[in-house]
């Protein structure tokens, strides 16, 4: 029988979602598979976070695409992003805490195009007069991983609701980044 390797990320990416301390021998039981199997497609954890890495990188990168950050007002661009993040912002927020991913020689080179595209989206809403200028794009891009991150997390647990999660974010990020006029 063939593994589907799309589905054991998927499941192992649901899974750690909700508990990042799980073992292998649990991703394997929720994959369906045995810990055998799960070893021969994946080493060892760091094997699987890095293949969940790419996925997650990936899946970043269909939302930039679909978000359309070059078109509208910058705000506009946030709100459709933040609503294209909001189907894997668990992955994403798993993998934000998965420090080895961002130490060392061996960073993936994807994450820093996602840090250049997100940060040229600030930088135009400062630049087209709609977002503070104090504060600087790679803040605004790190608040709003926090920001995503913190949803997830908030709606993973059952202590806030799905569809709110858009909302949230973006009304607390764009609350404090756009600009007000002075009185």
């Amino acid at each position: 029988m063939a593994v589907d390797r799309d589905h054991v990320l998927r499941t192992a990416a649901a899974l750690l979602t909700r508990k990042s301390t799980a073992t292998m021998d649990e991703v394997a039981k929720a994959a369906g598979i045995s810990r055998a199997t799960l070893h021969r497609h994946f080493a060892g954890r760091d094997a699987l976070v890095r293949a969940l890495e790419s996925l997650g990188i990936a899946e970043c990168e269909a939302a930039l695409d679909a978000a359309r950050l070059d078109e509208g007002p910058a705000s506009d661009a946030v709100r459709r992003l933040v609503a294209a993040v909001e189907p894997v912002a668990g992955l994403l927020a798993f993998l934000y805490s998965e420090n080895q991913l961002f130490e060392g020689e061996e960073q993936n080179a994807g994450w820093a195009l996602i840090d250049d595209r997100i940060s040229a989206l600030f930088r135009r809403g400062q630049l087209g007069g709609e977002f503070r200028i104090d504060l600087t794009p790679a803040w605004l891009t790190e608040a709003l991983y926090g920001l995503l991150a913190s949803g997830a997390w908030l709606v993973q647990s059952g202590k806030g609701a799905p569809k709110d999660f858009p909302h949230m974010v973006v009304e607390l990020l764009l609350g404090g980044a756009l600009r007000r006029e002075e009185s």
